[in-house]
């Protein structure tokens, strides 16, 4: 049985009704139309549905842009000169969602792009971001990932272990090139969601450890090799973070190795990477998250105060958020198969709503408990709510989507089921399990619809087989 099946659920409330707050559930453009049917980025789901079929995952793209340029401006205005301060720059995550032209569009709101294997970076050069403006992560890097890299001009290589300073160091000099590369240090501070998502305590594997040493022998190994430019300290405590105090604890653990090898050495690090990880709503239960403009300020501050305190230049800081952009801007689409009830141990009763997805196209609930939350969104109904539970069509009992939601009494098989907050990591994590077909993903704005992604299909799948 898997943890999220055997995991008690929230009490089945229904969805939050779309109020266009960018801090809510839904991306900002949708509504209820007069007729009670969903309207994304002024489309109908209905004519979704009709046209390109479901399950599909519906990016709004304003919304998106809007979310972008708003990092862009809070962390630009929060990290001004003026303000004290050496500048910023924020890079959006890929690994939450990244097709060519969602990296297009956040490179056009003014933001850099992170990304963590050679697919990632293919997909960011083939969007036309300049590799100036291209991180490369990853605790396992191949050498070809690396090649492309420097190949490509990355901005910076986040170093991941010890070898990894040998094999960059390497490959760069058979190249004649200087790699630029930062250090990712385990700074001990754990923070976020669910264990598996917590990446700063010290037993996982990203990273270099602060307080075993590790970190600051990878800076004296970097500044050792001619071929390696040291560009600076990464951190990165966890994801889905609602409380930014992990991020002022771990910045002054980082500005003080910044500060110890400037004493050492004479060399101070011109910038610090502090990561992403901000956290987002997936049900009217969850906290209201921190807007773009919260997060630059408590980053800015802690900066501050923290280069005061040890006596050192601030540096220019970059920031990684993913989610934050990328998750509240699309919905899930299903279709509702079978509805049953079911009698419960306690007397009680649940409704099971079976969705033509499940676990294929969104691992989360499985993988982290992650709880999310449904509407029906072809119509209104005046039915007596009941507690329900959407689960997908996989040979799974753990495959479930929203384990606990009121859905009116009348949720019958042909409904259109939305699910909301799902942009970041459904498609990016999405498998062919049972040999299902991956679905497709639809950017919406202003009445159009454009794919960005196509739906798989049984022919992609038959291809693959070499019989």
């Amino acid at each position: 049985m898997s943890a999220a099946h055997a995991a008690a659920p929230r009490p089945a409330e229904p969805a939050p009704e779309p109020d266009g707050t960018s801090t809510g559930v839904w991306p900002t453009s949708v509504r209820r139309g007069d007729d009670g049917a969903l309207v994304v980025g002024g489309v109908d789901v209905r004519d979704l549905a009709v046209e390109h079929g479901t399950p599909a995952y519906v990016l709004d793209e304003a919304d998106l842009r809007g979310r972008a340029r708003a990092y862009a401006r809070a962390f630009a205005a929060a990290f001004a000169p003026e303000a004290g301060l050496a500048g910023a720059d924020v890079y959006y995550a890929g690994k939450a969602f990244l097709s060519v032209a969602v990296a297009r569009w956040v490179h056009e709101e003014g933001l850099r792009v992170d990304t963590a294997t050679g697919g990632e970076l293919a997909v960011a050069l083939r969007a036309g971001v300049p590799g100036a403006h291209i991180g490369l992560h990853g605790n396992n890097k191949s050498a070809e990932e690396i090649v492309a890299a420097l190949e490509h001009g990355v901005g910076r290589i986040v170093v991941d272990s010890l070898a990894e300073v040998d094999v960059v160091a390497r490959l760069a000099a058979e190249r004649g090139l200087r790699a630029p590369v930062m250090v990712r240090v385990t700074t001990g501070v754990h923070a976020g969601g669910h264990e598996f998502i917590a990446t700063a305590h010290e037993d996982q594997k990203f990273g270099l450890s602060l307080t075993s040493g590790a970190a600051r022998k990878a800076v004296d190994e970097i500044l050792a090799r001619p071929d390696l430019e040291l560009v600076g300290l990464h951190s990165h405590i966890g994801s889905q973070i609602m409380d930014l105090a992990g991020f002022e604890v771990a910045a002054r653990a980082v500005l003080g190795l910044r500060a110890q090898v400037a004493a050492d050495t004479g060399y101070l690090m011109p910038e610090i990477d502090l990561g992403g990880g901000y956290g987002i709503a997936y049900t009217g239960a969850d906290s209201t998250p921190p807007t773009p403009e919260e997060v630059a300020a408590a980053l800015a501050g802690v900066v501050r105060r923290a280069c005061a305190e040890l006596g050192t230049a601030v540096p220019r800081v970059s920031v990684e958020p993913g989610r934050s952009i990328v998750g509240p801007s699309a919905l899930t689409l299903y279709t509702v198969g079978t509805v049953k009830d079911v009698q419960l141990d306690d007397g009680g009763r649940r409704t099971y709503v079976s969705v033509d997805g499940g676990m294929s196209d969104n691992i989360r609930p499985a993988l982290y408990e992650a709880d999310y939350t449904a509407t029906i969104a072809s119509r209104t109904s005046a039915a007596e709510p009941v507690a329900a539970r959407v689960v997908g069509k996989h040979c799974e009992s753990g495959d479930i989507v929203v384990r606990g939601v009121a859905l009116p009494a009348d949720v019958a098989a042909g409904d259109l089921l939305a699910v909301p907050a799902t942009g970041a990591y459904g498609r990016s994590m999405a498998s062919n399990y049972n040999l299902v077909p991956r679905p497709p993903v639809l950017a919406v704005r202003d009445g159009a619809v454009r794919v960005l992604v196509r739906r798989e299909t049984l022919e992609d799948l038959l291809a693959l087989d070499q019989g």
